[in-house]
This record gives C-alpha cells, sequence and structure tokens, in this order.
C-alpha cells in the first residue's frame, strides 16, 4: 500500500491497524537529462545477452549486498531470477572489473504495458564502491528502456538514488495488528 491511499489508511487506523514500516518510492523521468558515467580504465561494460555466467553474478550480488566475500554455492538462484516475467538479458548490465569478475551488476525490467522500467538489483562489489560503477551500469540500462519507451524508471530506496536525479513521489507502507 502507498501512502497516496488515505482511504485505506484510515480504514486500517479504524480497525486497530499501525504501520509498521514506510519507504521512499523513486523514479527517475526520462524527460530529465541521464546522469554522466564513464568507467574507469580497464572496465568494461556488457549485457547478459552478451556474457551470462550466473556464478560471477551470484558472487557479485553476494559481495555486492554485504553478505561477505565467499558466496554461498546456490547459483541456481541467479537462473530463477532471469525466469521472471518481463526478464530481458538484453536490458541488464554487468560491468566486469580488470580480473574478469563481475563488479557491478544492474538488473533492469521492462513493462511494456505501462512504459515503465523497474531495476531490480543494483549491486556493487565493496572493493569497486565509489568510481562511478553502479552510475554507469544504472545509466546503460535505462538507455535501453527508454529506446523501447519507457518513460520512467522505478529505483531504490538507498540516498545514493537521490543523487543520480531520482524523485520521491510517494511511500510504501506495511500495517499490522496485533491480535
Amino acid at each position: 500500500m502507498t501512502d497516496k491511499e488515505t482511504d485505506k489508511i484510515e480504514l486500517l487506523r479504524s480497525r486497530g491497524y499501525t504501520r509498521v514500516h514506510r519507504e521512499p518510492v523513486t523514479i527517475f523521468p526520462y524527460s530529465k537529462p541521464f546522469p554522466a558515467a564513464d568507467l574507469p580504465p580497464g572496465f568494461t561494460l556488457c549485457s547478459l545477452a552478451e556474457e551470462n555466467d550466473p556464478a560471477k553474478i551470484h558472487a557479485c550480488l553476494w559481495k555486492g549486498f554485504n553478505h561477505g566475500d565467499e558466496p554461498d554455492s546456490d547459483v541456481d538462484c541467479r537462473l530463477l531470477m532471469q525466469s521472471g516475467p518481463n526478464f530481458r538479458p538484453e536490458l541488464t548490465t554487468v560491468i566486469k572489473a580488470p580480473s574478469g569478475e563481475y563488479a557491478c551488476y544492474t538488473g533492469m525490467w521492462f513493462d511494456e504495458r505501462n512504459k515503465h522500467a523497474y531495476l531490480e538489483p543494483l549491486a556493487t562489489v565493496p572493493a569497486y564502491r565509489r568510481v562511478g560503477l553502479a552510475t554507469a551500469a544504472l545509466t546503460e540500462s535505462m538507455r535501453k528502456t527508454k529506446a523501447l519507451g519507457a518513460q520512467y524508471c522505478f529505483g531504490g530506496v538507498p540516498e545514493f538514488y537521490g543523487a543520480l536525479g531520482f524523485e520521491t513521489i510517494g511511500h510504501r507502507e506495511l500495517w499490522r495488528k496485533e491480535w
């Protein structure tokens, strides 16, 4: 539910529910210019249509979401992620480090019916953060979805997205009742 649904919020309150979680919903309108993004020397950008290594994806996301240095063995979860509706490998961007490992992963999805893109997930391996990789990968994927007709992209919660020009358009809320 979102904070824009005031009639539902009032109904929940009147029935004893309380809000237990709230997070911003952000979008990047494609009417705005994309942020400038250059790759550092030695790094290369490609889509999953060009190179799709589930083990490297798993390692990148494992490390990028701060789960530790050694990923578990559940590489199949990365294949399952790619079986979802609207998944298109040519829209997902990876950035390879000079060593060949995936340093940054940007999953991008396109909802053709509603003309929007949504980002999920975006992660950078800690050793490669703060050099512009996430901006470069995200911008590449957004350009591709704009070319397909998307009008905006849904982003994430961290401050990173605001620094790139994403705007908060509302808040997702979770409500609960103690019985």
